[in-house]
């Protein structure tokens, strides 16, 4: 592991409890060089999804935690607070269920792809509909999972 993951883990884990408090979700940290400075990006996530309050609320937990922290050492930061954003890989149960009827694409582990709209999820498995067919997929046959942008569905179901 590398001193960059390390940190990470260490970052992730002294604010797992005071973002949980604000009802917030830590989803990655991230810390990259930038010059004389690091940048560190926190994405934040929540049922219902996160608004500028939640993030304004989430900058300035993490920024009280880091300063009371020796984590990050004297060099100088730039702190980055961000919602989880629909790039990032669908890979927890809470992801599935907060993506509900959300278009997803599938690679599996054993046999290519799927594309289809999310209809439910557990701790165990998603259930899309595909092509008008429910199928339940456990997370384990799963090898990457993203939500695929649409521009028109709600022109689409409108009509």
């Amino acid at each position: 592991m590398s001193k960059q993951d390390a940190a990470c883990e260490r970052i992730e884990a002294e604010l797992h409890d005071p973002l949980s408090a604000l009802g917030l979700d830590v989803e990655a940290v991230e810390l990259t060089p930038a010059g004389k400075r690091r940048v560190l990006r926190v994405a934040v996530d929540k049922d219902g999804g996160v608004t500028m309050d939640d993030v304004a609320a989430a900058t300035k937990q993490i920024s009280a935690v880091l300063d009371a922290s020796d984590t990050l050492g004297e060099q100088p930061y730039t702190l980055e607070v961000t919602s989880r954003g629909v790039d990032r890989p669908l890979t927890l149960p809470r992801h599935w269920r907060r993506n509900a009827d959300r278009l997803v694409k599938l690679d599996l582990v054993d046999s290519g792809d799927v594309l289809g709209r999310i209809s439910a999820s557990d701790e165990e498995s998603v259930t899309l509909e595909v092509d008008g067919t429910s199928r339940t997929f456990p997370y384990t046959t799963i090898a990457r999972a993203k939500v695929q942008i649409e521009f028109n569905r709600r022109a689409v179901e409108e009509d």
